[in-house]
């Protein structure tokens, strides 16, 4: 097998040097599988996947990774990278019933989880909601009801009680954004409702579910950070025109603004409505408060570009791809410029903007096994280093960025595209179930190693 280089990055750098965190990501729908077993409640996700014609090949998480019974091999293979944290998320159907009651099964699978991370030395960042909402919630509206917000509490109540000191950092939600337009909006995502005006009132919901989480948290377990995570998204005009320019101003207001204003300003951006008008979502007195409650982090999420034009009506539309630009299997463009500018100008708009931590970067490729037994993917390997130095830059401008996630630890079930894309720095045989360490998985842990060795400066 040929040799796999370490990423390139400078030892000089502020991601060379071992206070900056570096980690790898999943999510407990796309590997988890054991959908029927001890207790675990129907999702939405279940439900969705079951509809004909919602996921790309009619696959579901039923199975996925079979991490449910693989977990301990997964957890050795988390310590062989040498990475300092994993992110993952709790099911919520599998940790109590319609009332509330604790599943004492699902919850011991994630202590022993947390337990073993622990014995290993790697910090745990735990995210209570990685959408799949009980189905039980979604039968009497979701998150487009106010009631689901305040189960979502006591859901954050019972877990943050259950596994107080086991765990690093707690995120309350994953990407609220695309919960609430993927999943009321545009019906891409379960629960796939299209209905603009449940979208503004389910994200209303989802974040006022976000601050009294926080405040359960913080009683429970003092001692663990509280924050979220988000995606976002940065946009360019097709033309210099002055109706390209303002529908790539409204995309990056829908993407970015909707989310983070009210999280760290307080407020709805008001240009969100021009697109959305009369979508305005019931806000009840100190609703606002709560969504603003401080937080000890930030997770951002970052993917790609897209480039937007005007769709004649006041708003704005994707334009035609450009084949004259670097894409991924998903179709989307690499940027690694867009994750620097996002970071510089968040910090210059939320002038209380907590520590953050890119909680999701990386790519999607068409990976399978060499007759050498090996997976090459060099494209992900040059991402994952320009992507890094686009974090390096972000910090010498002055941002507090404090560690890196890879998405993702391993391949596994992609939403509605099923299994066909391939996220991981690990090739997983859907078939037989066996983990291979892609060259980017390699690349990662001999960085690591090398990082490890390096003299202290």
């Amino acid at each position: 097998m040929p040799a796999v280089p370490a990423l390139n990055i400078p030892a000089t750098s502020a991601i060379a040097q071992p206070e900056f965190l570096m980690g790898v990501a999943t999510a407990s729908y796309q590997i988890e599988g054991a959908a029927d077993e001890d207790g675990r409640l129907q999702s939405i996700w279940d439900t969705y996947c079951d509809e004909p014609g919602r996921v790309l090949h009619g696959d579901t998480g039923d199975v996925a990774c079979d991490h449910y019974h693989r977990w301990q091999a997964d957890v050795d293979m988390i310590a062989g990278l040498g990475v300092d944290a994993y992110r993952l998320s709790i099911a919520w159907p599998r940790v109590m019933d319609e009332k509330g009651v604790p599943n004492p099964k699902g919850i011991g699978f994630y202590k022993n989880l947390l337990d073993a991370l622990q014995a290993k030395g790697i910090q745990t960042y735990v995210t209570l909601y990685h959408w799949d909402l009980p189905q039980h919630w979604q039968d009497k509206g979701g998150w487009a009801n106010r009631e689901t917000a305040y189960a979502f509490a006591e859901y954050a109540d019972l877990m943050s009680r259950e596994l107080a000191g086991k765990v690093t950092a707690w995120a309350t939600l994953n990407e609220p954004w695309c919960s609430a337009f993927l999943g009321y909006g545009i019906g891409r995502h379960a629960p796939g409702v299209t209905d603009l005006r449940q979208t503004t009132q389910a994200l209303h919901h989802l974040l006022l579910g976000h601050g009294l989480a926080l405040a359960k948290i913080k009683a429970n377990d003092p001692k663990a950070m509280r924050g979220i995570v988000c995606n976002t998204g940065v946009f360019g005009p097709r033309t210099d025109s002055a109706a390209d320019q303002d529908a790539a101003y409204l995309a990056y207001v829908q993407q970015n603004h909707w989310v983070f204003d009210p999280l760290l300003l307080g407020t709805y951006p008001q240009d969100l409505f021009r697109l959305w008008p009369g979508c305005e979502p019931l806000v009840l007195a100190g609703d606002m408060e709560i969504i603003s409650t401080k937080m000890d982090f930030l997770g951002i999420n970052y993917y790609f570009r897209a480039e937007v034009e005007s769709d004649g009506k006041g708003g704005f539309q994707e334009a035609p791809h450009s084949d004259k630009v670097e894409r991924t299997q998903m179709g989307w463009e690499v940027y690694p410029q867009g994750l620097t500018d996002l970071l510089v100008d968040f910090n210059a708009r939320y002038p209380d903007m907590p520590p953050v931590y890119i909680t999701e970067n990386g790519m999607a490729s068409d990976d399978s096994v060499g007759a050498d037994g090996g997976v090459a993917d060099p494209q992900r390997i040059r991402f994952l280093e320009r992507h890094l130095m686009a974090v390096d830059t972000a910090i010498k401008a002055g941002v507090d960025v404090r560690g890196y996630f890879i998405w993702s630890l391993m391949d596994n079930f992609e939403w509605a595209y099923g299994y066909e894309r391939r996220f991981g720095i690990t090739h997983v045989d859907y078939t037989t179930q066996v983990r291979t360490p892609k060259h980017s998985s390699l690349a990662v842990q001999a960085f690591l190693q090398q990082r490890k060795e390096r003299p202290v400066r």
